[in-house]
């Protein structure tokens, strides 16, 4: 079983331009044409924390969002949500809560596809690097205490610079981490910020970062992607 994954932070939907504009978004989605899909600042901050993307505008689009929205009009929680192409099973989805000075959370999901269930986690770490450790701690440790043990990938915007230093360096061994190149800013890219962190679980067919012209003006960032073959069991 091959499945694609992708992580974007789409700057709640304001591009270079200074337009909020969550179609075009939506158009760099499709170009990416992930099975599963971790966006982060898809949610305002203040107020109703409102989704910048509709519900009503994922209709016509390959995916939906897992329910892990705490508010009426938010699509994720604290900014993070995740997509999920048609057709596959959501068995469960969950918010999930990290340790932090500022609002950061994750948003989880388990999936059912061709009878396998695998985990997927998205989030988007603390900025001023004080908490990112004990977050990325967090995380693991909710895997570690989940009922079942399942093939896992973890993405998002990390807000770390160095592939293995910092909070990088909680994954350990038993865990591949996967920087798919430079992604921010988006006109320039320089800095590695978005990663896809993928268990033992899976072999690494192919990674990178999704560069058009549409995704160079569409958000502050550019999509990262990886596809991976899920081992036999």
């Amino acid at each position: 079983m091959q499945l694609k994954f992708a992580s974007y932070n789409i700057h709640k939907g304001v591009g270079l331009d200074g337009r909020r504009d969550p179609e075009r978004i939506l158009a760099v989605l499709r170009e990416v044409d992930a099975d599963i899909i971790a966006l982060q600042e898809v949610d305002m901050r203040l107020g109703e924390r409102a989704s910048v993307i509709q519900r009503s505008a994922l209709d016509d689009t390959p995916w939906r969002a897992a329910p892990v929205a705490r508010r009426p009009r938010s699509l994720g929680w604290h900014g993070n949500a995740l997509l999920v192409r048609r057709g596959m099973e959501i068995v469960s989805a969950e918010a999930l809560d990290l340790p932090t000075l500022e609002p950061r959370g994750a948003a989880g999901v388990v999936v059912k596809v061709e009878g396998q269930s695998i985990r997927v986690i998205g989030t988007h770490l603390d900025l001023s690097g004080l908490r990112r450790r004990d977050q990325v701690r967090a995380l693991l440790g909710h895997i570690a205490t989940a009922q079942e043990a399942l093939p896992t990938v973890i993405m998002g915007d990390f807000n770390q610079w160095g592939r293995m230093t910092g909070a990088m360096r909680e994954f350990g061994p038993n865990w591949q981490v996967i920087s798919p190149g430079r992604s921010f800013p988006s006109r320039r890219p320089l800095a590695r910020l978005d990663r896809i962190v993928a268990s033992a679980d899976w072999a690494v067919e192919e990674h990178g970062v999704h560069h058009s012209r549409l995704a160079a003006v569409a958000s502050d960032h550019l999509p990262v992607e990886a596809a991976f073959t899920l081992h036999n069991n």
